[in-house]
């Protein structure tokens, strides 16, 4: 019976019913693209920081993270991986050397990362072949390396020069070797760009003279909106053999750089959700003053005070569903649009991006629990909003009411 009475009440004033629903269906338009925009940037920035460099979960020995040391090496075997290869999350597994060593050409030298890998695994998992710039992409069997072109400036070299090694290997052992580039990597991350060294990951085992050992396996999710829950479970399963990290673990600056950014994004939500709840709390307390003479009336004839202001929270209700579902009908276009077609930025604005480290371009992500987020949030507001409103017809005097007082609260 209230369910209908409610429905019939909000058409009774037909332009208050649907600017009401329409602010609330703006603010939750406007919100989930500008969330759906934010966390796709984020989830590219990570995708690509992953790919290029960190991956998303490492595996390492337990003290290599605070060692940085090409003594702390994992087992390079199938029994060791086994357990990350049977998780349903874990989409890809690479085995990579990484560590640091001298680079020199002719009077020039400088720190530098080298990296072992596979490079048929590594292609296909990050498209490095497709950042040549010069020359050709590794094999499995190559005595060459990939620089990038920052390095490859700095040393004054080109494709088929030569570049010295000089570092540490396993166990105090002398890490040396001369080797000519075969190729000159773009990276779209100045720090990569300017000290990487790709290299075969058997030559890199012959280099730092680790044998059947590694550095690090790197693991690829299925699904990153459940990565903390995969990291936390390879955690249990490797407890005393290793330690397992996530990219924001590995990637420390970028977390915090992301952190900052998406406050800065919340804030700016909830400044608009603030200014329509403003207009939508005025509009819900008009509503319920105009119509005082109708609640003495339903009040008098022995309609119930709780039954009263569940009528009116059903009448909220409905503008609230009805703000909801003219919201997904103008976001959800857009937002299917944006997402099979990204913004990429260009200029100058793309400049200064790349030059931070991130890709230029503007991908949407289209989550559930992003939905679901927005649309709690804007039933939550209205209830808010109701809150006095009701509080007001709680405490309607009748006789006042009856006569049509503007003090009847």
């Amino acid at each position: 019976m209230l369910v209908k009475l409610a429905w019939r009440n909000l058409w009774r004033q037909k332009r208050r019913t649907v600017l009401t629903a329409s602010a609330l269906a703006l603010a939750l338009a406007l919100s989930l693209f500008m969330r759906c925009l934010q966390e796709g940037s984020y989830a590219n920035n990570i995708e690509n920081a992953a790919r290029f460099y960190t991956g998303l979960i490492q595996i390492q020995h337990p003290e290599f993270s605070d060692s940085q040391s090409i003594d702390d090496l994992l087992p390079a075997n199938g029994q060791f991986i086994a357990a990350a290869k049977n998780h349903p999350n874990i989409e890809r597994i690479l085995p990579r050397i990484e560590s640091f060593a001298l680079a020199a050409a002719g009077d020039k030298s400088k720190g530098v990362m080298v990296m072992g890998v596979l490079p048929e695994l590594e292609d296909d998992y990050s498209n490095i072949a497709g950042k040549l710039s010069e020359g050709a992409f590794l094999s499995t069997d190559d005595k060459q390396v990939l620089i990038g072109e920052g390095l490859a400036r700095f040393l004054e070299l080109q494709v088929g020069d030569e570049i010295i090694l000089y570092g540490q290997g396993y166990r105090g052992q002398t890490a040396a070797g001369l080797y000519p580039v075969k190729g000159i990597l773009d990276f779209p991350m100045p720090q990569l760009d300017n000290q990487l060294v790709y290299m075969p990951l058997a030559l890199a085992k012959t280099l730092y003279s680790t044998e059947q050992q590694i550095t690090a396996w790197v693991l690829h999710t299925r699904y990153l909106s459940e990565l903390p829950q995969t990291v936390a479970e390879l955690a249990e399963d490797y407890a005393g053999q290793a330690n397992v990290r996530d990219w924001q673990d590995l990637s420390p600056e970028m977390a915090q750089q992301i952190l900052m950014d998406k406050a800065g994004g919340i804030i700016m939500m909830y400044l608009l959700y603030g200014v329509v709840g403003f207009g939508l709390f005025a509009t819900l307390l008009m509503m319920t003053l105009e119509r005082q003479r109708e609640f003495g009336v339903m009040l008098a004839t022995g309609l119930l005070r709780k039954r009263l202001i569940a009528l009116i929270g059903i009448e909220s209700l409905f503008i609230a569903l009805l703000g909801v579902v003219i919201g997904l009908v103008i976001a959800a276009p857009f937002l299917i649009w944006f997402y099979y077609n990204p913004i990429v930025l260009t200029g100058e604005t793309a400049e200064m991006i790349l030059e931070m480290g991130w890709d230029p371009v503007l991908p949407v992500l289209l989550e559930p629990w992003l939905f679901v987020n927005q649309i709690t949030i804007v039933l939550g507001l209205l209830l808010l909003c109701m809150l006095y409103p009701m509080w007001r017809v709680y405490r309607l005097d009748l006789v006042s009411a009856l006569k049509g007082g503007g003090h009847a609260g």
